[in-house]
């Protein structure tokens, strides 16, 4: 007889699946940057894991599971990533199985509704995972710091006095209305001289009085700490603000954004990635420098600190300042369209604080025949050797190094590495290598030519130095760039030779400054080049002595040139709204809004053929970008080695940003979800050669 069988055994799974979706639900923010998974998973929530389990906190999750292995009522399997809870729900409208929470990491909230609305604001405008700025905006745990109780909060303090805010007319205003609890916008054009650090400090304590927080984001460390000194003094000690900047490690810069996050400071200052910084009651927002390329994030999707602040200001409702010893083109467009009002000195006040500018013009030429072509003229010896008398002189160099680009002497070709065609550049003056892979070339000959002498192209600040010191032997010779630089020097005779950004502080100011090959700065093939030079020359005239007290800078530049005159002038609103009104006639931004699509010529075409782009969309291009060679260092958006690109920007009129980058990043998603490549995306602004 045949054996029976036995029952087949009930399978478990019906009643798993009903037992999981009595238990709540998590939706889950998974950091995963592709765009086509930026959105909320559903997980069920373990009974023992309810209590923790609040929205804000981290936790981990299964992820990639599939329907395939499903045991009592939740799926397994899946590799295991980091996450967030951004709500609790009752029920979810997903029908099948859910996967369980499989850790809370940390009960600490740190993914907030003011910071999850301001990322994924940040994510839409420039086309971006909520992922990807999530890991911009939150810092990396550290069990230490986040077992650390954070010190209450301290009550406000007192409003401040004016002090050198009365300099400007709306200066008092404008701190008024902040103390008074409200919102003043405002583009505030500095004065040249040592007071704007306890500026800031200063309208950060007004703030800070009506009994909101504060935060101000710069573009480096040596100016926040400036600020970061200022508000020491203005506020009466430490306890009322922190300091957040990448130089403080990653346990420390976590300890003051848990401060922060927990309400126990309420005043920041930063740099970039502060921006983001969850302080709570924000009144003002300010950023400093905002023509400053360390505002940009160098990580997808590339968000910009001023971008940032201004939906900040928006959305929360707060106060905002845009500072600067000038005016960008973007700060000059908020005052033009009355988003914000100019703050700035009047033309006494600036005659009074800014040092004197002179050029080689006609007069100089007619005593010096030679004035123009050399690199340092009559003009500049002289002032070199009257100001050392009186004080430190400061040389601003554009580049860095000793001789940075070499050419035959014969034919003027440029000097190649014969192994990767990278240039050739003098680290000494016996000693040359390749700028690119860094090999030493010990035996060189022109291609061209055959020749095997040199002669520099570009002088670099190191062989200015040496120059100077040869010219100067009596007076010490001090270097500042990116291998080294000076924070301040003494108020006594030297030479200070700084590479543009690096300039140290002299304490009572230098007594002269000489800006040199100012057509190395004018020259670059960038929309934004003659803006770059007048902020670069600004920053480095700002720290001389005022005219009456004889301050004197001589820049060697065509005088000709419009940013030579705006120097000369000190008028950089006047330059930035001419630039502005020149940009509306070309179609740039920040009148319009671009986005640039680079990647190979095929996915940039379908790319673009499958987004819905806003009526009107303006396709420039697409054309051939250049060609990495081998053993040069890959910039973001470059193509890598060997690989053809193309770029193409796509422009739109006013009004049409918010579609623009919904339609290139829904396209952007259709792409990756079908596991073809995705084109580099980058939202305005961004450099236009």
């Amino acid at each position: 007889m045949r054996k029976a069988k036995a029952p087949k055994a009930k399978p478990r799974t019906w009643r798993g699946a009903a037992l999981a979706r009595e238990l709540p639900v998590a939706k889950v923010l998974v950091d995963k940057g592709p765009v086509h998974l930026d959105k909320l998973w559903d997980y069920a929530v373990p009974a023992e894991m309810d209590a923790e389990a609040k929205p804000g906190v981290r936790v981990r999750v299964r992820f990639g599971a599939g329907t395939g292995k499903v045991r009592e009522g939740r799926r397994e399997g899946g590799g295991l990533l980091d996450g967030y809870i951004v709500e609790r729900v009752a029920e979810s409208d997903y029908r099948g199985p859910l996967a369980a929470v499989a850790q809370v990491l940390s009960p600490e909230p740190v993914l907030g509704p003011g910071l999850l609305a301001l990322c994924r604001a940040v994510a839409d405008r420039y086309a971006g995972s909520l992922a990807d700025v999530l890991q911009l905006a939150v810092p990396k745990r550290n069990v230490r710091a986040e077992g650390e109780p954070s010190p209450p909060p301290l009550p406000p303090p007192g409003a401040p006095a004016a002090g050198s805010w009365e300099r400007y007319p709306a200066g008092p205003g404008f701190l008024d209305a902040l103390a008074g609890g409200g919102t003043p916008r405002a583009v505030w054009t500095a004065l040249p001289g040592p007071h704007w650090p306890r500026e800031w400090a200063v309208a950060v304590a007004a703030t800070l009085a009506s009994g909101r927080g504060a935060l101000v984001v710069v573009p480096d460390g040596r100016t926040a700490a400036r600020i970061d000194a200022a508000l020491t003094e203005v506020l009466g000690g430490a306890g009322r603000h922190v300091l957040l900047t990448a130089d403080l490690g990653p346990e420390e810069r976590y300890r003051r954004w848990l401060a922060v996050s927990r309400g126990s400071v309420r005043a920041v200052v930063g740099t970039r990635a502060a921006m983001f910084a969850p302080v709570r009651g924000l009144g003002l927002v300010g950023i400093w420098d905002d023509g400053d390329h360390s505002h940009s994030d160098d990580h997808a999707p590339h968000p910009h600190a001023r971008d940032v602040l201004l939906l900040r200001a928006v959305h929360e409702r707060t106060g905002f300042l845009l500072g600067d010893l000038g005016r960008t083109v973007e700060a000059a467009q908020l005052v033009e369209n009355g988003w914000a009002r100019p703050l700035e000195a009047g033309r006494e006040q600036v005659r009074a604080a800014a040092p004197l500018i002179r050029t080689v013009d006609e007069g100089e030429v007619a005593r010096d025949a030679e004035a123009r072509a050399a690199r340092l003229p009559t003009l500049a010896w002289q002032t070199v050797r009257d100001a050392l008398t009186r004080g430190p002189v400061l040389v601003q160099v554009p580049r860095r190094g000793y001789v940075p680009r070499l050419a035959c002497e014969r034919c003027r070709a440029p000097a190649r590495c014969a192994h990767c065609a990278g240039p050739l550049e003098a680290r000494d003056a016996d000693r040359l290598a390749c700028g690119w892979c860094g090999r030493a070339e010990t035996s060189w000959h022109c291609a061209e030519c055959g020749g095997v002498r040199l002669r520099a192209r570009i002088v670099g600040a190191r062989r200015t130095a040496e120059e100077l010191g040869r010219a100067f032997p009596a007076v010490p010779v001090r270097t500042s760039g990116r291998d080294h630089v000076l924070d301040r020097v003494p108020d006594r005779p030297a030479l200070v030779v700084s590479t543009p950004g690096a300039e140290p502080v002299a304490d009572g100011g230098y007594a002269a400054a000489l800006l040199l090959d100012g057509w190395a700065l004018l020259g670059r093939p960038d929309l934004r080049a003659g803006e770059e030079a007048l902020r670069r020359w600004l920053d480095a005239a700002a720290l001389v002595r005022g005219q009456a007290d004889g301050g004197l800078v001589v820049v060697t530049a065509e005088p000709t040139q419009r940013p030579v005159q705006a120097l000369v002038r000190w008028d950089p609103a006047g330059y930035a709204a001419r630039e502005l009104a020149e940009r509306a006639q070309l179609g740039f931004p920040p009148v319009s809004r671009m986005a640039s699509v680079a990647g190979p010529a095929e996915a940039v075409d379908e790319l673009i053929a499958a987004a819905r782009l806003p009526e009107g969309t303006e396709t420039l291009g697409p054309v051939p970008l250049p060609l990495t060679e081998p053993g040069r260092p890959r910039r973001p958006g470059e193509p890598p080695p060997g690989e053809e690109w193309q770029r193409a920007l796509l422009r739109v009129r006013p009004g049409q940003g918010s579609a623009l980058a919904a339609a290139v990043k829904a396209a952007k998603a259709q792409r990756l979800a079908r596991g073809e490549k995705d084109p580099a995306v980058r939202i305005d602004p961004f450099d236009i050669g």
